[in-house]
């Protein structure tokens, strides 16, 4: 690879590589990241072996993906340009894909996904993807993330050359304001607002942080991104670096992500051979460097300020703010941080404008979310719908309802600092706002769906077991409140429960909730005050049976 002089560099790299294009060539498009649990390597191997022993490479190119969404049915495939979707794949059915439906153009029904004895072959008529408008998923499941040149095919570092090329960095950081963008990281803050700081705060260097330390029990947005697009998150950072006047970055992202780290390490390498990373980039005066800090997965590191200790080598512990990272962040100097999905959202914002992406979602919240559907669902994965879509939309038009005979009562937002939905606001639309006043919070994009099997206190013990032992311990109000509802919650599934018991549980709650120093010790006690509110009757009937059978632990929030 050659160093990309100029804009002009990179619109004839790009014309080069279209004209190698063969509109005629049959490509099979493999999941190979989340659905490789399931065996997607071997059928990605076993396509491979197909293609060489039969001589197909002039009319067939297996490409290896990052998530394509429906994680129900991995491992998945999809077959274009006939858009055929064929789901839980094996190694031994290969031969038979080509012969039957590359070659011949057969449909192999059990390979087809179905729903109610019904079978779709299309991925166009499958309900899942029907309500979803992909913005930060365009590209996932339909390019190779360890090639480069499949981004920049699919418009990849057009936002960055028109940016350096045609717009100032205040009009950049104008047009993310107007956009309405909010960080997608939980707490919705306005990204343009907070670029805005970091840009007019004082100091010779500035960091610019991606935050992909995804903790939540069942939430998968961000490594889906960082493993299937990794691109996108790149280019993100790379204009909000020329926005804030940024010349290094650092993607914070788990170590228990190693495929993450994996596509990320190489996207990077990729990036500086043709000169997207580095000194001068297209020719311009902007610089900038990015690396890549892997975390030992402690869920408060979610939280800005104990994110940036981590970086700094400290325990991951939060601080009080004022100041904040915008002013005095990583190493003391201005700091911006902003997780997966809130950058990936940027490139689109500076190609198709503000306007486009305002014209999506609801007044106060602009743009799509990802969700990670996930729990007492059919079809379980990765979603990405306009703000405003409806509860029942997502679990019903989108994920095909409750399994079996089971009715739905309730979805879990928002993680272990969320709160519980239930059945009477499923027509209530999915937004910042909207959310918070049922109880719950949008967070990072966690969905968990439950039946009416599942007990809700037993729900508020198994997040509040989590919250207490995620707590890093530096606040008495978490450390200690955390525990003692901990202590509450258990008795009371255990059928030991006592009269005042609720009483106390709603005080420690907004103790924890109003006195602890981090969002985790604010908002761990709102799954144990959604509950409440909403299944009153159910602690009730606990505390009043003494002898309470042994209820569902961790199983009733594992995904499917």
């Amino acid at each position: 690879m050659e160093k990309l002089k100029d804009h002009d560099a990179l619109v004839k790299y790009r014309k080069s590589l279209e004209s190698k294009r063969r509109p005629d060539m049959i490509r099979v498009l493999i999941c190979t990241t989340g659905c490789r649990a399931l065996g997607a390597e071997e059928v990605y191997k076993a396509f491979k072996l197909e293609v060489e022993k039969q001589s197909l490479k002039d009319k067939l190119e297996i490409v290896d993906t990052g998530c394509q969404g429906l994680c129900a049915r991995a491992p998945v495939l999809t077959i274009e340009p006939m858009g055929i979707f064929y789901g839980r794949a094996t190694e031994t059915d290969v031969p038979e894909i080509i012969s039957r439906t590359i070659l011949k153009g057969e449909i192999i029904e059990r390979l087809c996904y179905t729903d109610a004895g019904k079978r779709t072959p299309y991925i166009r008529d499958i309900p899942f993807y029907g309500k979803q408008k992909k913005i930060v998923l365009r590209n996932c499941g339909n390019i190779d993330p360890k090639r480069i040149n499949d981004y920049i095919l699919r418009d990849g570092y057009a936002a960055l050359s028109k940016v350096l090329t045609t717009i100032k960095p205040d009009d950049v950081i104008n047009e993310v304001k107007n956009s309405g963008l909010r960080g997608r990281g939980g707490a919705g803050f306005p990204t343009g607002n907070k670029w805005e700081f970091v840009k007019k705060a004082v100091g010779d260097v500035k960091y610019i942080v991606c935050n992909g330390d995804e903790g939540d029990p069942g939430a998968f947005m961000d490594r889906a991104v960082l493993e299937g697009d990794p691109h996108s998150v790149i280019e993100g950072m790379l204009i909000g670096a020329y926005a804030i006047g940024s010349s290094k970055g650092i993607v914070y992202v788990r170590a228990e992500y190693p495929i993450a780290v994996e596509h990320l390490k190489i996207a990077i390498e990729q990036a500086k051979l043709l000169g997207l990373l580095g000194n001068n980039i297209l020719g311009s005066d902007f610089s900038f460097d990015l690396g890549i800090k892997m975390g030992a997965g402690a869920f408060v590191c979610g939280e800005e300020t104990a994110l940036i200790a981590s970086i700094e080598g400290k325990r991951g512990m939060p601080r009080p703010r004022p100041p904040f990272p915008a002013t005095s962040g990583l190493w003391g100097k201005p700091t911006n941080i902003n997780n997966v999905e809130t950058f990936a959202n940027v490139p689109i914002i500076i190609l198709k404008g503000s306007a486009f992406y305002k014209a999506i979602g609801t007044e106060t919240s602009k743009g799509t979310k990802i969700f990670a559907l996930a729990g007492n669902v059919k079809n379980t994965g990765l979603v990405e719908v306009p703000m405003g879509t409806t509860l029942r939309e997502i679990v019903f038009d989108i994920g095909g309802g409750i399994p079996g005979r089971k009715k739905f009562k309730a979805a879990q937002m928002g993680g272990p600092s969320g709160g519980c939905v239930p059945a009477q606001h499923l027509d209530l639309p999915i937004d910042y706002e909207t959310v918070k006043e049922v109880g719950a919070i949008m967070g990072s994009g966690g969905l968990i769906v439950m039946d009416d099997s599942t007990s809700m206190v037993d729900i508020a013990r198994y997040f509040m077991e989590f919250c207490q032992d995620e707590s890093c311990g530096k606040c008495v109000p978490c450390r200690v409140g955390t525990k003692r509802m901990l202590d509450i919650l258990t008795r009371i599934t255990k059928g030991q429960g006592k009269k005042d018991d609720i009483g106390l549980l709603k005080e420690l709650a907004e103790v924890t909730k109003t006195a602890s120093l981090c969002g985790l010790g604010q908002t761990a006690a709102n799954p144990v005050l959604s509950t409440i509110r909403y299944y009153l009757n159910e602690y009730e009937e606990l505390i009043n049976k003494k002898d309470a059978p042994s209820l569902p632990q961790e199983s009733q929030t594992t995904q499917t």
